[in-house]
């Protein structure tokens, strides 16, 4: 029943407003630093030996080490790489592309395929396979592609960028093989075709430690390294690179180095999420994963328009996934597509934690009218045996 009227946006608005929060949340990380009473170092940090750390000129020796430097976007080695823009950048450009090419397909490529679609730009996303979002559940990346390509974002599958050419009017040119060949121009090409470990620098190697074959630093359950007093955690051991796992693994290494216990995190059931038009919220395993570890699955779908989409007219369609291990009937995995997934996810990831089965949450009372309320109510099902 709403008439609204165009809306406008501004760019250069946008990128100053994020600034503004970054630059916000920065000072409170830092004043929480301080007020800790944590000395802090500005500078680049290398190893000299196992106990001598070289800040800028200045070395500092400690009982413990921890290394925790997160990861930076990996760019594809192919001429004119150089102008490409990655996640770092995207929301520092000049101004919003009129055409942008998202190389990648996984959550940051189809995220900010997203973001720009939303804002008019025309976007391409390539994909140098057949699917996008990886090691999801094959349903709930098929169905987010059917919904983003329903938006009007353009899916390349099969195919790659060879080159990238700036021109004289300032476009990229860039080459194409697979799917589609020949060259296209765009005004911006955005690559995100994944993260590494950022250790480079650090000369790891003075310090006794051996890094993985994607430059990520080896430790165990409780991260510590095979050198005892330096540890690790979050993005850099290329463990699940997720915010809150690495700030768990942090914890958890304070409290075992000076806290009353030594105690692991269990990363069984992390929810994850996927803030992709429309969002994805999962936690468990995937039919493809539970297959593998199950001899049989009871797989539960359902596929709807939301009660808020169908009165305003939106296409857009939802979707909802419970995988229930069939001999203990215990869900062994939940995933969502649609309106307010990551938030509902939440609370799911606990019942799944608290090993839900199939039959609690039939038993549990749906909030209605909500999206959330079908997974209580899922009652059609299919049941799936591992091939011998």
């Amino acid at each position: 029943g709403w008439s609204v009227p165009s809306p406008g946006f501004s760019w250069p608005k946008l990128v100053v407003a994020k600034s503004q929060e970054i630059t916000r949340l920065s000072g409170i990380y830092e004043n929480m630093l301080q007020n800790s009473g944590v000395q802090l170092f500005r500078g680049s940090a290398r190893f000299e030996d196992p106990h001598t750390l070289l800040v800028d000129g200045q070395r500092i020796t400690a009982t413990h080490f921890l290394i925790a430097t997160g990861g930076t976007p990996a760019l594809p080695d192919i001429p004119g790489i150089a102008h490409a823009v990655t996640s770092n950048e995207a929301f520092d450009l000049p101004a919003l592309p009129r055409k942008l090419l998202v190389v990648g397909g996984g959550y940051i490529a189809v995220e900010f395929a997203g973001i720009f679609n939303g804002l008019g730009s025309e976007v391409t996303l390539l994909l140098r396979g057949s699917q996008l979002l990886r090691g999801f559940d094959q349903a709930v990346a098929l169905h987010l592609q059917e919904e983003m390509a329903r938006k009007g974002i353009r899916i390349l599958k099969d195919t790659q960028a060879l080159a990238l050419t700036r021109q004289a009017d300032g476009q990229i040119d860039v080459q194409l093989s697979g799917g589609l060949t020949g060259s296209e121009r765009f005004d911006t090409v955005m690559v995100a075709t994944g993260r590494h470990p950022q250790t480079e620098g650090l000369n790891l190697a003075a310090a006794g430690l051996h890094v993985t074959k994607g430059g990520g630093v080896m430790v165990d359950a409780f991260g510590q390294s095979a050198v005892p007093h330096i540890h690790a955690v979050g993005d850099v051991t290329e463990t699940q690179a997720l915010t809150p796992v690495a700030l768990a693994q942090g914890a958890a290494l304070a409290r075992s180095l000076f806290g009353p216990e030594r105690k692991a995190v269990q990363l069984g059931h992390v929810a994850t999420a996927v803030f992709s038009q429309p969002p994805i919220g999962t936690v468990g395993l995937s039919e493809e994963e539970a297959l593998a570890q199950f001899a049989e699955i009871d797989v539960y779908e359902s596929r709807f328009k939301v009660l808020r989409n169908n009165l305003s007219g939106r296409a857009e369609k939802s979707l909802m996934k419970l995988v229930v291990d069939t001999a203990s009937q215990r869900v062994l995995g939940m995933h969502m597509v649609g309106p307010d997934a990551p938030e509902i996810m939440q609370g799911l990831a606990l019942a799944m934690n608290l090993g839900a089965t199939k039959a609690d949450m039939d038993a549990t009372v749906g909030i209605h009218p909500t999206s959330a309320e079908e997974f209580m109510t899922m009652r059609d099902k299919r049941t799936v045996r591992r091939a011998s």
